[in-house]
């Protein structure tokens, strides 16, 4: 296993008018390592993983894929880049009018331009690499469970073999049995892709099972940042706080 950087933030700010909310963002995650990012709602998780992919623009600081600057790339330079990203969302966002196959292999179509026969093959590899039967292939997504609907979601996120993938809030919405066969088969695509992963959550079962890392969001900043063994003596009041699930702390909640 390489000590190379595969992703790296330095300083990264994001303002939406007078609501500042990523502060200056300082990460870095090294090739194959697993990073989660907690944190509660928000507190700018998500808007940190759309200044990488370039679907917000920061507007300061650097970001760096491969050592590579990509804040200022142009249009085409960041399509090259994109080829090397997967993402599991939140929602699962897969696409209503298209069956399950389509799903997962819109990527390998669209991006890579892939015929149709092969795509489908490959689909139905991943489909069963998370456990999933051929026959769901042909199913759409309005007739599948909301279990059924992530693990689509994640053979998507692999299908393209890609060198980083992100994953926001992976389990949310799934009982705790199902979030847990989730998170295994987060960790099994991920090895057996070799792949550097982006994790943001606010699930505690979560981030133990699929992080090599763990760092604490709070109002736009990284409060904490270390390997996940230590998150339970972190010292940190912020970070013991969130964990226990305490509405007792320095953290206040408006209510």
């Amino acid at each position: 296993m390489t000590d190379a950087v595969k992703l790296e933030l330095r300083g990264v700010c994001k303002s939406f008018g007078n609501n500042h909310v990523l502060k200056g963002i300082d990460i870095s995650i090294k090739k194959g390592k697993s990073l989660v990012v907690i944190g509660g709602s928000g507190t700018g998780k998500s808007v940190m993983i759309k200044t990488v992919l370039g679907l917000i623009k920061s507007d300061k600081g650097s970001i760096k894929v491969d050592g590579q600057e990509t804040s200022d790339l142009t249009q085409s330079g960041r399509d090259i880049l994109m080829k090397k990203f997967g993402m599991l969302f939140q929602g699962g966002a897969l696409f209503d009018s298209l069956p399950v196959w389509e799903n997962v292999a819109f990527g390998l179509i669209q991006g890579k331009v892939m015929n149709r026969a092969q795509a489908r093959d490959v689909a139905v590899k991943k489909l069963r690499s998370v456990g999933l039967s051929s026959s769901v292939a042909e199913l759409y997504p309005a007739e599948l469970s909301g279990g059924m609907q992530k693990r689509v979601g994640l053979a998507r996120a692999v299908a393209t073999n890609p060198e980083i993938i992100f994953f926001d809030e992976p389990t949310t919405g799934l009982d705790p049995i199902m979030a847990d066969v989730i998170n295994g088969l987060i960790v099994d695509a991920s090895k057996e892709l070799g792949a550097t992963t982006l994790s943001i959550t606010h699930d505690m079962a979560s981030a133990r099972k699929i992080a090599d890392d763990i760092a604490m969001i709070y109002q736009g900043r990284i409060i904490w940042h270390g390997p996940a063994k230590d998150i339970d003596h972190s010292g940190n009041k912020y970070v013991e706080q969130f964990i226990r699930g305490s509405a007792e702390g320095p953290i206040k909640m408006e209510v």
